[in-house]
């Protein structure tokens, strides 16, 4: 049995509207418009234990809806949502025993006092042992480097330590499935890099499911092996990374340095893009012509002094995997 089951998950919120303007204001008083939108329109999917899966898509599609209905923060208005053979919402106390959650702009941490003391307040909250607690915190606070931290009250962190805590909260009582929605949010390269590398860390070591939402898609090409692509309420695309550019756009690129740049290069399949300094840039069809068959024919009639092949950027992909579907 899969550790997530979803089965036509849905979910509508009402929205008051009205126009700007103080008499509109009056007048939406007196009688309040509300629009119906449908944040989930009949979703399914499964996932089995120690995947790391990538949930994306715009703003609005319904991302961390579903993330708030599979964490028991909120009840669908039909179908089914089963973790590790719980309903979230109806058996919340001990769902949350077994998951992790980070929101990206909201915190379980307290403000005021020092890390070390909330992580002592989510313990007595969770009530883990103090050995386990002991075990488990020592050793996130050396993976993630917060050995500086734990004595320093929380609004005193940078972004990027804030995040690293967050995380090492989220795992103090060793949960089975962490969700993250939006983790690298605002931070510098450094911070992203670490974050990444303890996610890909928990995910293989201690087989912690990871589901991520996220509009940063390197972090998605850097951790995830599935995406799901959600777009108005609906999941439109499953599978992996090079299953979906396959399924969006076979195009690579090959760059090439040449000792002297040739006037043109004209192949099938092939489109060339002027750089400068002796340098090309061809988008090529691999289906049309192999990389190995192209670079061939430019070496036997000019030389080269390097080049380099790679897939379209994953943010080009997921635009144009967003206008195909039209979200």
């Amino acid at each position: 049995m899969p550790q997530i089951l979803v089965e036509d998950l849905r979910k509508t919120f009402k929205v008051n509207r009205r126009q700007s303007g103080f008499f509109n204001s009056l007048k939406a008083f007196a009688h309040r418009q509300t629009t119906t939108v449908n944040a989930l329109n009949g979703i399914s999917f499964n996932l089995e234990e120690g995947e790391l899966v990538g949930y994306i898509g715009p703003n609005g599609a319904g991302k961390s809806t579903t993330i708030k209905i599979m964490s028991g923060i909120l009840t669908p208005d039909s179908g089914k949502c089963e973790v590790m053979g719980r309903i979230p919402w109806r058996q919340r106390i001990e769902h949350v025993r077994r998951i992790g959650v980070v929101f990206g702009q909201r915190t379980q941490l307290w403000w005021d006092v020092p890390v070390g003391d909330s992580f002592d307040l989510l313990k007595d909250i969770y009530k883990i042992p103090f050995q386990q607690y002991q075990k488990t915190k020592n050793e996130l606070v050396e993976s993630l480097g917060l050995q500086k931290l734990v004595e320093t009250p929380v609004r005193q962190l940078s972004l990027g330590q804030k995040m690293r805590c967050e995380l090492a909260a989220s795992l103090l009582h060793q949960p089975q499935i962490l969700f993250l929605d939006e983790p690298t949010i605002g931070l510098d390269a450094v911070s992203k890099l670490a974050v990444r590398d303890f996610i890909k860390k928990i995910n293989r070591e201690r087989g912690v499911t990871v589901i991520l939402t996220t509009h940063d898609m390197d972090d998605i090409e850097a951790l995830c092996s599935r995406i799901m692509l959600i777009g108005k309420g609906k999941i439109l695309l499953d599978g992996t990374i090079e299953q979906i550019r396959n399924r969006i756009s076979p195009e690579r690129i090959m760059t090439i340095d040449f000792v002297r740049t040739p006037p043109s290069i004209a192949f099938p399949g092939v489109n060339s893009v002027r750089g400068e300094d002796g340098r090309l840039e061809l988008h090529f069809n691999p289906s049309v012509i192999s990389a190995t068959d192209l670079i061939n024919r430019i070496t036997a009639n000019n030389e080269i002094k390097d080049f380099i092949i790679e897939n379209l950027p994953i943010e080009e992909t997921i635009a144009r995997m967003y206008d195909e579907f039209k979200i």
